[in-house]
């Protein structure tokens, strides 16, 4: 654990001067840099909503206590993530777009998406009996994660007017593309450290 720690902390810190040192973009200037963290803070989130899907899944098929906790600490860091992308995205957005907010297709079900598992979140607060909770939770996150396939595929589906980053990452200058592979995998990283970490915490909790 104090290894991945070390690799984790290192990862992040190699993307950080990396970032400080990519060339501005040239029609968006400086404020194009939050652009790292928002695709990689995106494609983390469906990796932490993933990891609380399987855990909901094998609760629901076995009942096991182990496969409860990988589905709060699936859940609980893909809303901060989810936040992350939530927050970064009009901070971008507001000197591109002239606005911090607009209905966009990939916007709004991202925001539909924050509001599912937020609620997965409170319904294990709000109901007292943990078996019912646990349940209901783990139904609800199975839904919840239907609407991640609409986020992805929500640019070619509705044509709305956030960009496709898959679409462009080849036509990418390699000091802009070297800052986006290790800030993805940093994030990347850093979400498996905190899924564990969460994981083990609730494991403990209910031992």
């Amino acid at each position: 654990m104090k290894l991945f720690t070390s690799i984790v902390l290192v990862l992040l810190l190699t993307s950080a001067i990396l970032i400080i040192n990519a060339p501005p973009e040239i029609t968006q200037g400086l404020v194009h840099k939050i652009f790292y963290i928002h695709v990689a803070s995106a494609f983390a989130m469906y990796v932490g909503f993933a990891c609380g899907a399987v855990g909901s899944f094998m609760y629901l098929l076995r009942r096991q206590p182990s496969a409860d906790a990988l589905a709060v600490a699936g859940v609980e860091v893909g809303v901060v993530l989810c936040s992350s992308v939530l927050v970064t995205g009009p901070i971008w957005a507001r000197p591109i777009w002239g606005v911090w907010w607009t209905w966009d297709a990939r916007l709004t079900s991202t925001l539909f998406c924050w509001l599912i598992f937020v609620s997965v979140l409170l319904i294990r607060r709000a109901i007292t009996d943990p078996s019912i909770a646990r349940k209901i939770s783990a139904a609800v996150t199975l839904l919840g994660v239907i609407d991640i396939p609409i986020i992805i595929f929500a640019v070619k589906l509705w044509r709305g007017a956030h960009p496709s980053v898959l679409g462009q990452q080849d036509s990418m200058p390699w000091s802009m593309r070297l800052p986006l592979i290790v800030t993805m995998i940093a994030i990347l990283a850093l979400t498996a450290w905190l899924i564990r970490l969460r994981y083990l915490i609730e494991r403990s909790r209910n031992a």
